[in-house]
């Protein structure tokens, strides 16, 4: 049945339209319908308004909204169905997500293809999380479909209805992650906001869409449409920002994992970083000495250099599959959504959060395999082997410090951060704080140093060496152990790569 609206439509190549313009003497105006009727069933989701349409991948919403329409054509969703035929494993119970209906909505029961089966509801459309358009199409200024980016895993609400289950459990293990928590105090002041609250993630990123919690007082989390674009393909994973680039300006991670990566006098907590990680890579965090013969950018170890083009995302978002050990079968197939480079480990070999032993039974280390630099037993042992030398230099410069000011961060001593004058001890204090970063463990262990071994060991090893120089140098005290440490602070820098040319 002909939908009742008809308008005149210009039928010309949408492409050419686009990127030429057009003239009197290309284009033909001709009428045709609007869209079919959808049936009755459907629940009002319209999908592919015409048998032409749906050749064309011509979306009612689409029809209007060109400029959504052209950038949701390059994405994935909009050959989902066909991706679904081709997986050689296509069952009735998949097509639900690979397809227009209830699931991503706000609505009870069978919908669309669900409801139907009419191949107009093939692929994930716009009104897969818009919701369903008819009314809207009818009336747009009394209905706005807008989209919501909650994620709410128990009740099945959003991207987590369709990216879910052992073969994609992006929302499980995302629900896992320190992405998924709201720290409130955080959220809710201003300069937090832009990396501790969803929505102002979007505006600091420049992003103007509209969704339904954007104005809301509640706090998103950062989850998947923070950090994915739902209609944009223009980087892998239709992510905002890439993560296949060196460039840290550029790369989605460090938006956020970079900040007070040097001592901040101005601030009651500036003797402690807080998200430090890009510029640890880069080789330019921390303290530097003034005498120390070391530069910020000399030491950037290889997890940041050319010969880890992703950086952060290559560890942190590492895909593994797990099988069964005695048949081989299909147990897990992880995301990295948990985003910790080396989770703890089940029974069954599923990644999960929490602490656990540095061993290769106890955790993952696909990531490191994968990044074809180590085999998984190789890179525990030198992630044991950079514990072990940055626990004994943390905790040689703490021996320090408290005989400096056994009250450490109390008001009053030689490390007091309400005290704008800035000293030798606070700023060791800060390399220690980096070492241990972010447990801020007193004493030093290998869980506390975990971080800081694996993002910049060189760098970390050669900043508390400095530090205790310094401070000896300064207060005339020395740690327990007794060494020529600008000897061995230049054995550091010797074995150490340079300036990105890591090996």
């Amino acid at each position: 049945m002909r939908s009742r609206a008809r308008q005149s439509w210009l039928w010309i190549a949408g492409a050419h339209f686009l990127s030429a313009g057009c003239t009197d003497t290309d284009s033909v105006f001709v009428e045709r319908p609007f869209f079919d009727d959808p049936p009755a069933a459907s629940a009002g989701f319209l999908g592919y308004g015409t048998e032409q349409d749906q050749a064309a991948k011509l979306t009612v919403c689409g029809n209007c909204h060109v400029g959504m329409q052209g950038e949701w054509e390059e994405t994935a969703h909009a050959d989902a169905w066909a991706t679904l035929e081709a997986s050689g494993h296509a069952q009735p119970f998949c097509e639900g997500c690979h397809s227009v209906g209830e699931l991503g909505n706000d609505v009870e029961g069978d919908a669309g293809w669900a409801a139907t089966g009419d191949t107009r509801y093939h692929d994930v459309q716009c009104e897969n999380c818009h919701g369903p358009g008819e009314t809207h199409v009818a009336n747009p200024d009394a209905s706005q479909p807008t989209a919501s980016l909650t994620v709410d895993l128990a009740a099945g609400v959003g991207c987590a209805e369709c990216h879910s289950g052992v073969h994609h459990p992006f929302a499980e293990e995302w629900s896992q992650s320190g992405h998924a928590t709201v720290i409130t105090s955080a959220a809710g002041r201003a300069e937090c906001a832009g990396c501790h609250r969803g929505q102002g993630a979007l505006e600091a990123w420049g992003v103007n869409a509209d969704y339904v919690e954007r104005d809301a007082a509640e706090h998103l989390p950062i989850n998947c449409g923070v950090c994915h674009d739902p209609h944009d393909a223009t980087n892998a994973g239709q992510l905002r920002f890439p993560v296949e680039t060196t460039s840290y300006e550029q790369h989605l991670c460090a938006k956020c994992h970079n900040r007070r990566t040097s001592p901040d006098p101005t601030s009651s907590h500036g003797l402690a970083p807080h998200a430090p990680e890009a510029d640890l890579l880069q080789g330019v965090a921390g303290w530097y000495p003034p005498d120390a013969p070391i530069d910020e950018g000399q030491i950037r170890a290889s997890h940041g250099s050319d010969r880890n083009p992703a950086l952060c995302a290559t560890c942190h978002v590492a895909r593994f599959e797990v099988t069964d050990e005695e048949t081989g079968e299909f147990v897990f197939q992880s995301t990295g959504h948990l985003f910790i480079a080396i989770p703890c480990v089940d029974g069954q070999g599923i990644p999960v959060g929490g602490d656990c032993a540095f061993t290769v039974q106890a955790r993952a280390f696909a990531g490191c395999a994968d990044a074809q630099c180590h085999d998984e037993t190789g890179a525990a042992s030198a992630l044991a082997t950079a514990q072990l030398e940055i626990v004994s230099r943390a905790n040689d410069l703490m021996d320090q410090l408290l005989q400096v000011d056994p009250g450490l961060e109390a008001a009053g001593g030689e490390i007091d951060g309400s005290n704008p004058v800035f000293t030798v001890a606070e700023g060791a204090l800060f390399n220690y704080n980096l070492a241990v970063f972010p447990s801020g463990a007193s004493p030093a262990t290998a869980e506390a140093v975990s971080g800081s071994a694996v993002h910049n060991p060189f760098l970390i090893r050669a900043l508390l060496v400095a530090s205790i120089d310094a401070v000896q140098d300064e207060y005339g005290v020395s740690p327990n152990v007794v060494l020529d440490w600008k000897a061995e602070l230049q054995k550091i820098l010797d074995g150490a790569p340079r300036l990105g040319n890591a090996p």
